[in-house]
C-alpha cells in the first residue's frame, strides 16, 4: 500500500454552465483544475433543460484534463465526489435510460430540468395552498425552482404509464448513480429535503409524508415503497450524509473518466453546500479563547457563497425555524446537525444589471479597459477618488442621501416574497460616470444591508452567527466585502481558493469517502476539513465611528423601504377590491 501522502482526490462541480474538476493532495492543496462547458436548451420561455449524457461527457473531459495538468498517474486517485446545481434528473426504472422532461416531442437526452426553470408556477401554487406542515421546512412556501413542483408538472404533462416508469434524482445523486450504479440518495438532495428529511421522526418511520404527497397530487409516488424518489431508508433505499462512501467506481465509469475502477465515491451535495465545506474551515485568527478548530464554533459561522446569487448557510445543533429561510435540514452535512439556507436571488446579477443598464456604461467600460483594470475595480477607485476630492471621510458619505432597494427579481430571504421589486430615492437626470458610480455603490450597499437583515432575522430566532465566511466571484470586490463586514458588524473571512471553494469542498468529500473502508481509521467531515482547509484572509468592520453611524441610519431606511413597499401594495389592493 502506498503512503497516503501519495494519494489524491477529485472533486467535480457541475454548475449551471460548466463542469469543473479539481485534484487535491492529502493536505488539501489544489494541484490540478480544469473546466468544460455544458449545454442548456430553452425549448420555451421559462423552460431550461439539460442532459445528463452531455453533462457526463463534459465531466469525463474535464477529469482527464485536470489529471493531465498534474502529471499524476490515475492510480494515485483514491476518491471521487460530486456537487451540482439543485436540478431534477429523470431516468427510466426499467431501462435506466434518460427520460425526456419536455413532453412527447422532447428529446430523451434532455432529461434534466434545470434549477432556474420556471415552468411549474401553477403546480407551486397548488402545493403551497395546502398549508401542510412540511412547508415550514422551506421557509413557509415552496419555490417554483424546487423539485416537487417540477415532478408534479411532469405528472400533469406525461402519459401516466411513462410517469410511473420514472425515477427522480437530484443532479448530484444522478451523477453518483452514473459513477457507481447505486441508487442512493443524499440527505442534501432537494427531493429529500422537501419530503423525507424534513419528516424526521414526526411523521412516521417511513419518512416520506404520504398525507402531504396525497394533498399535492403526488400520492402515487408511494407505489413500490416510494422507489421512484429513493425508497425507504434501510428497506429499499439508502440515505447518506455528505461524503459518506456510496460504493466503488464502476468499471464502465472508470474507463470513461480515465480512472481506476474501485476507487471510493462519496455522497454528493448541492453546489452551495460544497461551498460551505470549502469555505467555513478557512484557518484564521478569530480572537477566540481555546482552539479555533473546535467544531462547536461552526454554529457561529455563516457561509456566503456569492456569485450570480448568494446562498447563506448556517449550522446548528438545534431545529430552529426562520420564516423565509429554508430548513432546518438534519444530517445534510454532519450526522445529527441541522443546516438552514437563506438566500438573495440576485447579487452579482444585480450589480451587473445596474451598471450595464446605465447610460454611462459604455464610456465607463472603455475607460476601465484603457486603465487595464476590471470595471468594478475602476468604479471602486473612482468612488474613492471622488470621496477624497469631496473631502469625505469615507466613500459611504457620497451616497448618504441616495437610497437604493434592489429586490428586482423578488425576495427570497427573509421575506420569501416573489412580488418584491426595486426602488430608488434620490434619482437625478445625471447620465455621467459619476452617477453610474453612485448607482453601483447603491447596489453594493443594498446587498450588504440585506445580508444584515438575513443575519439579524436568523439570530433573533436562536442562531448565534458572529462571523461570515465568504467565497465566490464577489469576494474580489473589496468595497463590497468592506460594506458587508461593516453593515453586519462582524468580520468576513475569505478562503484561499476563493474561486474554487465549491470544487475544493467536493474534493474533501472524496477524501472522506476514501478514508472509509480503507483499512485506516475513517474520518468525519470536520476532521477532513480541519486537515485540508487552507489559511484564509480576515477583513474587519469599519473602525470609523462616523461611518458606523451612517450605515446604521441607512439600515433603518432600508428596512422602512422594504416594509413600506408591502404596505403600498396592500393599500392599492384593498382599494381596488373595495370598488369591485
Amino acid at each position: 500500500m502506498a503512503d497516503n501522502t501519495e494519494f489524491h482526490y477529485i472533486g467535480i462541480d457541475v454548475g449551471t454552465g460548466s463542469a469543473r474538476a479539481c485534484v487535491i493532495d492529502h493536505q488539501g492543496n489544489i494541484v490540478g483544475l480544469a473546466s468544460q462547458s455544458i449545454k442548456t436548451w430553452q425549448p420555451h420561455p421559462e423552460f431550461y433543460e439539460q442532459s445528463t449524457k452531455d453533462i457526463w461527457n463534459s465531466i469525463c473531459v474535464t477529469v482527464k484534463q485536470a489529471i493531465q495538468e498534474t502529471g499524476l498517474q490515475s492510480s494515485s486517485i483514491r476518491g471521487l465526489a460530486f456537487d451540482a446545481t439543485c436540478s431534477l434528473a429523470v431516468f427510466s426504472k426499467e431501462t435506466n435510460n434518460p427520460v425526456s422532461v419536455g413532453g412527447p416531442k422532447g428529446s430523451s437526452d434532455q432529461n434534466v430540468i434545470l434549477w432556474l426553470d420556471h415552468r411549474a408556477v401553477a403546480e407551486t401554487k397548488t402545493i403551497n395552498a395546502t398549508g401542510h406542515p412540511v412547508l415550514q421546512y422551506v421557509g413557509g412556501g415552496m419555490s417554483v425552482e424546487m423539485e416537487m413542483p417540477k415532478i408534479l408538472w411532469l405528472k400533469n404533462h406525461m402519459d401516466p404509464s411513462k410517469f410511473q416508469d420514472c425515477e427522480f434524482y437530484d443532479l448530484a445523486d444522478a451523477l453518483t448513480h452514473l459513477a457507481t450504479g447505486e441508487k442512493t440518495r443524499s440527505y442534501c438532495s432537494v427531493i429529500c429535503k422537501q419530503g423525507y428529511l424534513a419528516a424526521g421522526t414526526k411523521y412516521g418511520e417511513e419518512g416520506w409524508q404520504l398525507e402531504f404527497l396525497n394533498q399535492i397530487g403526488l400520492g402515487d409516488l408511494a407505489i413500490d415503497e416510494y422507489a421512484q424518489i429513493g425508497g425507504i431508508n434501510g428497506k429499499n433505499g439508502r440515505y447518506l450524509s455528505a461524503g459518506e462512501r456510496v460504493g466503488p467506481l464502476s468499471e464502465k465509469a472508470a474507463v470513461e473518466l480515465g480512472l481506476s475502477p474501485g476507487i471510493a465515491v462519496g455522497s454528493g451535495v448541492i453546489d452551495a453546500y460544497a461551498g460551505w465545506i470549502g469555505t467555513v474551515g478557512a484557518k484564521v485568527d478569530l480572537g477566540l479563547d481555546g482552539p479555533i478548530d473546535d467544531r462547536e464554533h461552526l454554529s457561529h459561522r455563516l457561509a456566503l457563497v456569492a456569485g450570480t446569487s448568494t446562498c447563506h448557510l448556517a449550522m446548528t445543533n438545534d431545529e430552529l425555524f426562520v420564516a423565509g429561510v429554508w430548513g432546518p435540514y438534519r444530517d445534510v452535512l454532519f450526522s445529527g446537525a441541522y443546516v438552514a439556507e437563506g438566500g438573495q436571488s440576485a447579487t452579482g446579477e444585480l450589480i451587473r444589471h445596474v451598471v450595464e443598464s446605465h447610460p454611462a456604461y459604455s464610456k465607463t467600460a472603455t475607460e476601465a479597459k484603457n486603465a487595464g483594470i476590471s470595471l468594478y475595480d475602476f468604479l471602486n477607485d473612482y468612488l474613492r477618488e471622488q470621496a477624497k476630492e469631496s473631502e469625505c471621510a469615507h466613500v459611504s458619505e457620497l451616497a448618504k442621501h441616495f437610497f437604493f432597494y434592489g429586490d428586482l427579481w423578488g425576495n427570497r430571504s427573509p421575506l420569501a416574497d416573489a412580488q418584491m421589486r426595486g426602488a430608488v430615492t434620490g434619482l437625478r437626470s445625471d447620465t455621467s460616470i459619476k452617477n453610474l458610480a453612485l448607482h453601483y455603490y447603491g447596489a453594493l450597499e443594498f446587498i450588504a444591508l440585506q445580508t444584515r437583515q438575513i443575519v439579524d432575522t436568523m439570530n433573533e430566532r436562536g442562531y448565534q452567527i458572529s462571523t461570515i465566511f465568504m467565497s465566490g466571484s464577489q469576494t474580489l470586490n473589496d468595497l463590497l466585502i468592506h460594506l458587508i463586514a461593516s453593515c453586519c458588524k462582524m468580520p468576513v473571512i475569505i478562503p484561499q481558493y476563493v474561486h474554487a471553494a465549491v470544487c475544493h469542498g467536493a474534493a474533501m468529500l472524496a477524501a472522506m469517502a476514501a478514508s472509509q473502508g480503507s483499512g485506516e481509521e475513517s474520518k468525519d467531515l470536520w476532521s477532513i476539513m480541519t486537515q485540508m482547509s487552507k489559511p484564509g484572509r480576515r477583513l474587519d468592520p469599519t473602525a470609523d465611528a462616523g461611518e458606523q453611524r451612517l450605515l446604521q441610519a441607512k439600515y433603518e431606511v432600508f428596512l422602512d423601504m422594504c416594509f413600506k413597499q408591502r404596505e403600498y401594495r396592500d393599500l392599492i389592493d384593498k382599494r381596488i377590491s373595495a370598488v369591485e
